[in-house]
């Protein structure tokens, strides 16, 4: 029987393909406000500016590819059991070939009903030749179509599904986040006593003693860690 490896994943995983990280000093959120397009109150106040913010992040996720990272994580799946667990809305991970990927906060390509976020019905996938929606766009409910993203203040339906993969795993690996943003951040606590982390991170992060750090980027700091494994 494969060994489970499960992979937690967050913003510094895509860096190296192009996209932005949202907090870094030159990230997103220093163009647009947080609270105007990614708060359910934003939302609220101007469904015309959010709609119109994802349709342009979309345009930026389709013209850029999985980098060596994604692909090596992929790889992994030759050898072993992987789940993915990303904070990313990208699909990235599935570009590369990633089976099991679950996103925490949301798919940037695909559109929901804003009454009802998770009803499947509703939920609507996007292609690189249609995915923009036009502002005012109904779901199948009458609401308008939203983006399919965890706003900020808002529950993270699938916390309880990574959290029970966290609990089987026999390998554990973080790459490209800083583990301050929670609850994603509070998966390590579910990872067995005993059970070996790695952390790869071009920046110092404070995990604790029972965390391997490699301090690099995600494609060079997963070619180290195929040799260790």
């Amino acid at each position: 029987m494969k060994k489970k490896i499960v992979v937690l994943t967050g913003a510094g995983m895509s860096v190296e393909s192009g996209l932005k990280t949202f907090r870094d000093a030159d990230g997103l959120w220093e163009e647009y406000p947080v609270q105007q397009v990614a708060t359910h109150e934003g939302w609220l106040a101007d469904p015309t500016l959010v709609t119109n913010f994802y349709n342009m992040l979309r345009k930026k996720c389709w013209g850029v590819k999985p980098n060596e990272g994604h692909r090596l994580v992929a790889e992994l799946e030759q050898k072993y059991d992987v789940t993915v667990v990303t904070q990313n809305v990208d699909n990235l991970h599935e570009q590369a070939g990633s089976s099991k990927v679950i996103h925490l906060h949301g798919e940037l390509m695909k559109v929901c009903s804003s009454r009802d976020v998770d009803d499947p019905r509703y939920i609507q996938q996007l292609t690189p030749d249609n995915c923009e929606i036009a502002p005012g766009t109904k779901a199948g409910d009458g609401s308008l179509l939203r983006p399919y993203i965890v706003f900020f203040g808002e529950a993270v339906p699938n916390i309880t599904l990574a959290a029970d993969e966290c609990q089987e795993a026999d390998i554990f690996i973080i790459i490209g986040t800083s583990l301050a943003v929670y609850p994603a951040a509070g998966l390590i606590h579910y990872v067995r006593p005993g059970v070996p982390i790695y952390l790869i991170d071009p920046n110092p992060v404070s995990a604790g003693s029972r965390v391997t750090q490699i301090q690099k980027g995600a494609s060079e700091g997963m070619r180290e860690l195929m040799k260790m494994l």
